[in-house]
């Protein structure tokens, strides 16, 4: 196998204890949209569900779908389906969909009619971070769904809005993004809607805002032990967090290369002594980015080797230095969680000016995702 991503079930489950401790008497959404953040949608969501999740939520409705193909029978929210969406499996497949406009309340009120279901819904509410979410027209929705619900065409299970700055602790955005979640929780109260469901909080608010709790707190990153911002919040093991992702590679050749050689496109690598390098073999077709520099690269006997000229499309090369003894078909570690030295996605992501997020979720389909430590949670 020439690359192959590690998943330590045992760690995420560890990392959704240590998250049920925060989250309290709140319930938790295990967030495994995006293929669980590259970590693998049903081996992570099955292992949020033994270990006590009681809510998955995806973006989108394909993902839940595939969730209930694979026997999976956890509620289920899925919050970006677009008009045209196919409404009626969902809804003989009893997903939870979000709200946010007239059109979509319609469509899904008339998917409710054809297959003899009454839907769940959750309406999205804008609190500030403008993307998704009713804002100006909250009353006039508000009321179109009080209508539907007392006509038993829908059941409104829940309100949710989403933070724009939760990783940035004591801004005064967070506050108030609160604070408008609460009056339009009021407007709903207003109008005799009752949703028994309310949240708002994601996995950097969870560790920095504690009021935005609610009745549950939906959790994504800190789920597969990443920090959600590591100046601003701490790394991952000053939360408690255990990153679930190992990313390993086969060394396809080690050789000399003669001081002054110039490595890969465009010749922007230069070795300026004696080495041996390795080409591993992973590129940007796996998703390692094509911008990563000689601040990462892998871990093999024992010591780090930093990258040489730019990442190709199936390869990269590192510098293993002039004294190794590093053998071609050797396995190196890409990144982990650190312990031994390691790069991590957070190094990864600072030497290309992106997220941990990103870097662990566009590890792409050719690279195998591969159980470890799967056994029974202690709920």
């Amino acid at each position: 196998m020439r690359a192959f991503a590690e998943i330590d079930i045992a760690a995420l489950k560890a990392n959704l204890a240590t998250i049920k401790a925060r989250a309290g008497a709140s319930r938790v959404m295990a967030v495994v949209k995006a293929d669980a953040y590259g970590h693998g949608l049903l081996p992570c969501a099955r292992a949020a569900q033994e270990a006590g999740a009681q809510w998955l939520g995806v973006a989108l409705l394909e993902e839940a779908l595939t969730l209930r193909s694979a026997g999976i029978k956890s509620r289920v929210l899925a919050w970006l389906c677009p008009p045209g969406s196919d409404f009626d499996e969902a809804l003989r497949q009893d997903i939870d969909i979000s709200i946010s406009s007239h059109e979509l309340l319609i469509e899904v009120i008339d998917s409710g009619k054809r297959v003899g279901v009454r839907p769940r819904v959750h309406l999205e509410i804008d609190t500030g971070l403008s993307r998704g979410g009713v804002l100006g027209s909250l009353d006039l929705l508000v009321e179109e769904l009080k209508i539907a619900q007392d006509n038993k065409m829908i059941e409104v299970v829940g309100a949710w809005s989403h933070f724009a700055r939760a990783d940035e602790p004591g801004e005064a955005m967070n506050q108030e993004q609160v604070e408008r979640y609460r009056s339009a929780l009021q407007t709903l109260l207003n109008a005799g809607l009752k949703p028994p469901i309310h949240h708002l909080s994601n996995s950097a608010a969870l560790f920095s805002i504690p009021d935005g709790k609610f009745e549950m707190v939906r959790t994504g990153i800190a789920l597969y032990g990443l920090s959600p911002e590591n100046k601003n919040l701490g790394s991952s093991e000053d939360l408690g967090l255990i990153p679930v992702m190992t990313l390993k590679a086969k060394l396809y050749l080690v050789k000399e290369l003669p001081k002054g050689s110039t490595v890969g496109y465009g010749a922007i690598g230069k070795v300026d002594r004696e080495t041996v390098i390795g080409v591993v073999a992973m590129g940007y077709g796996d998703g390692i980015p094509r911008n990563a520099d000689s601040s990462v690269g892998i871990f093999v006997g024992g010591r780090r080797a930093p990258i040489i000229g730019r990442v190709s499309m199936d390869q990269f090369v590192v510098d293993l230095g002039a004294d190794s003894t590093v053998k071609a078909g050797e396995i190196v570690t890409v990144f982990s969680g650190g312990l031994q030295g390691e790069y991590t996605a957070d190094d990864w992501a600072k030497a290309c000016g992106t997220i941990n997020y990103e870097i662990v979720t566009r590890i792409g389909p050719r690279v195998p995702r591969i159980s470890i430590n799967d056994k029974p949670a202690d709920t």
